[in-house]
């Protein structure tokens, strides 16, 4: 093939979408209208904890213009088993005899209007009987009061295929990790400390509100949603109807954000149902104020004890993290093991034991949302950090290098740190912050202070992606690939990785969406994987292709190196414009399913996130507000397919975090949420950023066996920068605080205790 373009990888070209997004006229699941379509709205539980006595919906069914309204009765007649679940079979389709959450779906409106089917929602009633509930995961793990009476594995990934029934408790899974003699080691350490720190529940909160479209017809099930895991959701719908995978077909067009929260199954088992029911097209479109009662971040209690000699070496750390997974397990298990196996931090410490938590609670259910549980965990294990450094009177910048993992040396998992720079991002993060110059504190009222912090993850393993290449017979190429773009550019990243291959202009390639009837298999777009994994399939594809067309060449006579385009070979082959070229790749990474006893594994993931965080702050002693002044964000990305998409991913991250760090907090009373609103739940406005907000990627990383030395960007900046805002205020006033949110009301409470004059509450 003849070589007319430089390379493509590296460097930061427009989104393919990008014209067609500024324009209006890019395809979301909400524009789309489908003949004969009844649109479905919700009637939820008002109690959190409950069996159901009775549902009357008679006044709703006699209102004009309502189809007819469904409960699980309607359901099981076509959907016998109607439960659901990435780990467990435990989430029933509609509320079946029992409900568990404040918020449960009970009963839906079908209606010839959306309009109709809200106003009809309101006429239905139903009563309860009210059970006790529990709503803390601390209280939930030896309480009596059970969320599930049964469990029942759903045994469809390989990493959480170890999961077994359970009866009798509210712990859906419990993670151990040894490594060492962590007793030994807290009984030889001079020193022994030990915190406990609690994070919040905050929801996803994309911009667009989840939404799927069902059409159930002559025994074959399409479906339109947005959904981050197209693959998964055909796996699941095709167990749950009895139907071969290839009867049912699930599209994807893009999506208005998601973040973790559109995967596996959310809505699309009930629009099924309720098609199935109708036999007809089914839409039910959630609100905003909706999404706060589908999927949510898992609260954590992370109580951490370590054990450090004189000179400020680890040698000892104990990790209890109990993680609340609400009312159903979604993927709260795999949250549970991948990062509960981080949760001793990126330290070289010898002797340590973990114990990870999966805990069920009459709160709406918790599932993935950006970062995978590794934001909470580094939130306690960084300041944890600081808090020791303090107290034996240690620089933190050297304590940390003195325990920090280093290349070639095996984490707590006993998988060794490659291709991850933590010390050259604590490194970078430093610079940038310019820390070894004064730093004015401030006077009077107003105290400023400055916090780094430094973090990882490990990526979800295994999991695999598949990709094909068609080269068309004019020369054109279409990328078949199940990896949905929601914002973060992967069609185009996709786009570069096999134009390199195939030298050829990534514009030019036509990236199609996933549609499991066209599209082959990925695992989903999740943790951060998808440039990795999917990254390499396309590689392997597009390599696979230029092997083809070469061999064809070869076929018809061409010497070696020969230039003659595709289509004039093609042509040369069929006598005219005809014929394809099907590239094919399949990628799934080396692991080792961890040790039952120990945790332990040599291959635990395929490759490691990192991110390190900077923050100033000011704070207003008298009233206890904070503004942060500075926050730079850094990442280790490897080598950037396109930096620029990079920074932004960096940037949207941080933001992100900076809500769950300083605004964001579901707030409960009794198990009913009480600011289900954005009136009232506060994400980050233009007005909160920092006055200096930097985000970067480390120079001159490189991940082997990624494609082309790059690996995932989406989540590494959420990961430290909590911490590193919370060693920054304690930084400031002296007080290290231990929950999040960092607020106002926390931040004066803490220093009126401080000062010996604590407020009602505390």
């Amino acid at each position: 093939m003849s070589a007319p373009f430089s390379s493509n990888v590296g460097k930061s070209i427009p989104r393919l979408e990008a014209r067609e997004k500024v324009t209006g006229r890019i395809e979301y699941v909400h524009h789309l209208r489908l003949p004969g379509m009844l649109y479905g709205k919700i009637f939820r539980s008002t109690v959190p904890h409950a069996k159901i006595k009775s549902i009357d919906t008679s006044a709703a069914s006699a209102l004009e213009g309502v189809y007819r309204v469904v409960t699980i009765d309607d359901i099981r007649k076509v959907i016998p088993h109607p439960y659901y679940g990435p780990a467990f079979h435990d989430q029933p389709i509609l509320a079946d005899g029992k409900v568990r959450f404040a918020g449960e779906p009970v009963a839906v409106v079908l209606a010839t209007d959306k309009r109709i089917a809200e106003e009809a929602v309101g006429l239905i009633t139903a009563e309860y009987e009210e059970l006790p509930g529990v709503f803390d995961e601390v209280e939930a793990m030896t309480a009596k009061t059970l969320v599930h009476d049964e469990l029942k594995p759903a045994a469809t990934f390989p990493d959480l295929q170890h999961l077994a029934g359970r009866s009798g408790t509210n712990v859906a899974l419990d993670y151990h990790l040894l490594r060492g003699d962590p007793e030994a080691g807290f009984a030889a350490a001079d020193h022994v400390f030990e915190h406990t720190f609690r994070t919040q529940q905050v929801m996803h909160t994309p911009l667009e509100p989840f939404v799927s479209v069902a059409d159930y017809a002559d025994g074959r099930l399409t479906l339109h949603t947005a959904s981050q895991g197209p693959s998964f959701v055909r796996i699941e719908i095709a167990r749950l109807l009895g139907l071969p995978e290839n009867r049912v077909r699930v599209k994807v067009p893009y999506l208005g954000g998601g973040f973790g929260g559109k995967l596996y199954i959310k809505l699309e088992a009930l629009v099924t149902a309720l098609s199935m029911v109708a036999r007809r097209p089914v839409k039910i479109s959630l609100t905003m104020e909706e999404q706060f009662y589908m999927v949510t971040r898992h609260p954590c209690t992370f109580t951490i004890k370590s054990g450090v000699m004189k000179d400020g070496k680890i040698v000892a750390r104990h990790c209890e993290v109990v993680w609340n997974g609400g009312a159903y397990a979604d993927i709260g298990p795999r949250v549970t093991q991948k990062a509960g196996f981080t949760s001793a931090g990126p330290y070289d410490i010898e002797n340590v034991s973990i114990n990870s938590y999966a805990v069920y609670t009459n709160r709406p259910p918790a599932g993935a949302l950006r970062g995978f549980g590794a934001p909470q965990t580094a939130w306690a294990y960084e300041s944890h950090t600081d808090m020791i450094a303090d107290a034996l009177g240690i620089d933190k910048i050297e304590f940390r290098r003195k325990n920090i993992l280093r290349e070639g040396r095996p984490q707590a998992s006993g998988t060794l740190m490659r291709d991850a720079a933590i010390e050259n991002s604590l490194d970078h993060i430093l610079d940038r912050m310019k820390w070894s110059q004064p730093f004015d504190k401030g006077s009077g009222r107003i105290k400023r202070g400055r916090g780094i912090a430094i973090g990882f993850k490990g990526i979800t393993a295994p999991t695999t992606s598949v990709a094909i290449i068609n080269m068309y017979g004019d020369g054109s190429c279409g990328l078949y690939i199940g990896t949905v773009d929601m914002g973060q550019g992967s069609d185009t990243a996709m786009a570069q990785i096999a134009a390199e291959v195939l030298n050829i202009d990534a514009a030019s390639i036509q990236v199609v969406h996933p549609d499991t009837d066209v599209t082959p298999y990925d695992m989903g777009t999740l943790g951060s994987r998808s440039t990795f994994h999917m990254g390499t399939a396309v590689r392997l594809a597009a390599e696979d292709a230029k092997a083809k067309i070469e061999q064809l060449a070869k076929d018809l006579g061409m010497p070696s190196g020969s230039n003659v385009p595709l289509a004039e070979l093609l042509r040369r082959k069929y006598g005219m414009q005809a014929g394809n070229i099907i590239g094919t790749g399949s990628f799934i990474p080396d692991y080792e399913k961890p040790d039952t006893k120990t945790g332990q594994s040599t291959k635990a993931t395929p490759f490691w996130g990192v991110g390190a965080a900077g923050a100033e702050v000011e704070i207003d002693t008298e009233t206890g507000h904070i503004r942060v002044t500075k926050l730079i964000n850094v990442a280790d990305v490897g080598a950037p397919i396109n930096p620029k998409m990079v920074q932004q991913q960096l940037s949207g991250a941080g933001i992100m975090q900076l809500g769950f760090t300083l605004t964001e907090n579901m707030v409960f009373r009794d198990g009913q949420l009480t600011n289900g609103s954005l009136a009232d739940y506060k994400i980050p406005g233009l007005l909160d950023m920092p006055g200096e907000f930097i985000n970067e990627h480390v120079e001159a990383a490189y991940q082997k066996g990624g494609p082309f030395g790059a690996k995932g960007a989406g989540e590494s900046t959420t990961i430290a920068l909590s911490p590193a805002i919370g060693n920054a205020v304690a930084d400031a006033i002296g007080i290290h605080l231990t929950d999040l949110p960092i607020t106002p009301e926390s931040i004066y409470r803490a220093l009126q205790k401080a000062n010996g004059t604590p407020l009602a509450g505390d």
